[in-house]
């Protein structure tokens, strides 16, 4: 394809673009906030731009001359400007992101969220199932002292379940549990990078992990304490690490599989539809936290009482992620 035709193949959503972007731009101020009326035209806008971004890659790619190049990196760097400047701020936006686009993305990306999730679940049943079955086989995983440690924080006489010796206060433990949680969560995203491999490592890792203490404690007589402890918080925190795996799998695909785009185009393209996710996996590692210092281990509470408030739990992240924003425009 010449330039000239690829110019004439793809003038009129340029010329859409930079209307639009005029028209934000005239916008008075009192009505720049994200209404139902704007929000159609800024949607418009955003998937006018990804084109952009495209079509610029492409010119790129093929040594176009400045006369393509030139007015297409103008208009994506004035468009890039414009749609995050829009959406960067205030309280509608920021509802917006939990009431429409977190749910509305995954659910573009429940490939990845079903392979991600699966990743996840597998290790830990099989690794659960083996461990409970030959119980000194946690001793080839973990140190002895590390063992202890779980009998100890899962014992029927621990004052607080789940906490750590070295921690003297459930808001202790809540900053550490917030800081553990990102770390897993950002090792599952991140590591998308080595083409996804990294993802499906630390997944299939934290997955076995965890089925291996559940499996351990349970031969050890504690599996009251600790699946009473874990019920609740974990329709929070593995939902979280499912999608952050998810996210570095779609990073991955994006440099393995690119299509038309160059890979940095892809992984470009990539990485921004990711971020509305990140948010939201920020939120439930956050609550997820804040259920496991403050709620998990109240040893006053019965165990029957966690059991019925993480099945509402449950029901409402699935329902959420399945339902919410389906309407919305």
């Amino acid at each position: 394809m010449t330039p000239l035709q690829f110019e004439a193949l793809h003038r009129d959503e340029w010329a859409e673009l930079a209307a639009l972007l005029e028209s934000s731009r005239t916008r008075p101020r009192a009505t720049a906030s994200v209404t139902s009326e704007v929000l159609p035209q800024v949607d418009r806008m955003a998937a006018l731009y990804r084109r952009a971004c495209e079509h610029l890659a492409l010119a790129r790619a093929r040594a176009y001359p400045a006369f393509i190049v030139t007015p297409l990196e103008q208009l994506t760097s004035d468009a890039h400007q414009a749609i995050y400047r829009r959406r960067s701020y205030g309280l509608e936006q920021l509802l917006r992101l939990f009431a429409v686009d977190f749910p509305r993305a995954v659910r573009r990306d429940a490939a990845y969220v079903w392979l991600s999730a699966m990743t996840f679940a597998l290790p830990t049943l099989i690794m659960g199932v083996i461990v409970w079955a030959t119980p000194e086989l946690m001793l080839s995983i973990v140190s002895p002292e590390s063992a202890a440690s779980f009998e100890e924080m899962y014992s029927a006489s621990a004052d607080r379940p789940g906490r750590m010796r070295t921690a003297d206060t459930d808001w202790a433990m809540f900053g550490f549990y917030i800081r553990n949680n990102i770390t897993v969560a950002f090792q599952c995203f991140a590591a998308g990078l080595f083409a996804g491999i990294g993802s499906l490592f630390f997944l299939a890792y934290n997955g076995a992990l965890g089925g291996a203490v559940a499996g351990y404690l349970t031969a050890r007589g504690m599996s009251s304490t600790f699946f009473s402890f874990v019920a609740t918080h974990a329709s929070f925190e593995l939902t979280a690490i499912v999608l952050s795996g998810a996210a570095g799998l779609k990073i991955g695909h994006s440099l393995l599989a690119p299509g038309r785009r160059s890979r940095g185009a892809a992984l470009v393209i990539a990485t921004e539809e990711s971020a509305v996710v990140l948010y939201g996996i920020t939120a439930l590692l956050v609550i997820a936290a804040a259920f496991e210092a403050f709620w998990s281990s109240a040893s006053w509470l019965n165990p029957g009482v966690k059991y019925g408030v993480a099945a509402i739990c449950w029901m409402a992240v699935v329902g959420y992620l399945v339902l919410q924003g389906r309407g919305a425009c």
